[in-house]
């Protein structure tokens, strides 16, 4: 294992097939995967933690975001990563940055009014590591749908080389989706939140029984959560993008975001082929890493 501060570096360090899985760090076993994807594809495998103030808009939550490199490079070894590229904010952004990655259409549903400029954000730094680490691959969960979906349309509409590989959802063992946010749920408002996958799940269910109607669908989600919750959307839209779906008749994704007490949480559930089967991810059989020793 080598850690890289800068992109040179970086890229002296990688040699033949090079795969990049970026992150945020404080890993988790989602993150994990991608590596393990990576390294199945690459003869290098190259994890960037990098918390991208560019993506974040409310200053408490980039404040607040959990940091433990020392922890995370251990994690990211023992997965199979060659090389943490972890750099200093002056790496990234050595100055003013009047450059900025816009995707229309597909940054305007979903997170985009909630979240303002934060695909901006995510569409900035992910198109510099692209053009500065040179991968020949990249991976990204598939947790972060609508990301997934503007990465994929920056790096067609810049002819980036390289391909973009999506990477099924990580679940805790009882359904919750992974997410470094997950420390901050208290124990009620982690059982508040399980309604969500259930209902991802009920959705699924139909789906696979022959319903086909959005809205159906994102009512099975609305049915299990009722008002444990502050649901902000459950929404079926088309992987390519982004657009919203009446009916179930293409590639899509029901996607959801919802806050248990501060702490905003998003999952979704992929419906890929022509049966629409929904990808419902994979589920650990033990305990997080995310949660170190203890009761969660």
């Amino acid at each position: 294992m080598r850690i890289t501060k800068s992109f040179a570096e970086t890229r002296a360090a990688s040699l033949g097939t090079v795969g990049l899985v970026p992150t945020m760090g404080f890993l988790h076993e989602g993150h994990l995967s991608l590596i393990t994807a990576a390294r199945q594809a690459s003869d290098t495998v190259v994890m960037s933690m990098f918390v991208n103030p560019l993506q974040f808009d409310r200053d408490d939550d980039l404040v607040r975001y959990p940091r433990d490199l020392e922890r995370d490079v251990e994690l990211a070894t023992a997965a199979g990563a060659d090389i943490v590229f972890a750099p200093e904010l002056e790496e990234m952004y050595p100055q003013e940055q009047f450059t900025r990655v816009i995707v229309n259409q597909l940054s305007d549903e979903l997170e985009g009014p909630n979240r303002p400029g934060h695909f901006e954000g995510v569409a900035t730094v992910v198109a510099k590591l692209l053009a500065g680490i040179q991968p020949d691959r990249s991976f990204f969960g598939r947790k972060d749908a609508q990301q997934l979906a503007i990465v994929r349309r920056m790096a067609t509409d810049l002819s980036m080389p390289g391909e973009i590989v999506g990477v099924p959802i990580v679940r805790e063992a009882d359904g919750l989706a992974l997410s470094s946010r997950n420390v901050f749920l208290s124990a009620e408002e982690r059982a508040a939140a399980l309604a969500l996958s259930r209902g991802l799940m009920r959705a699924a269910d139909l789906a696979g029984g022959g319903e086909r109607e959005g809205s159906a669908l994102s009512a099975a989600v609305h049915n299990e959560v009722g008002d444990s919750l502050e649901v902000e959307y459950v929404t079926l839209a088309g992987q390519d993008l982004v657009q919203p779906l009446e009916t179930l008749d293409r590639p899509a994704f029901l996607a959801l975001a919802a806050w248990a007490g501060e702490t905003r949480l998003i999952d979704n559930i992929h419906f890929d082929s022509d049966e629409f089967v929904a990808d419902r991810g994979t589920r650990l059989t033990e305990r997080s890493v995310l949660y170190g020793t203890g009761e969660i």
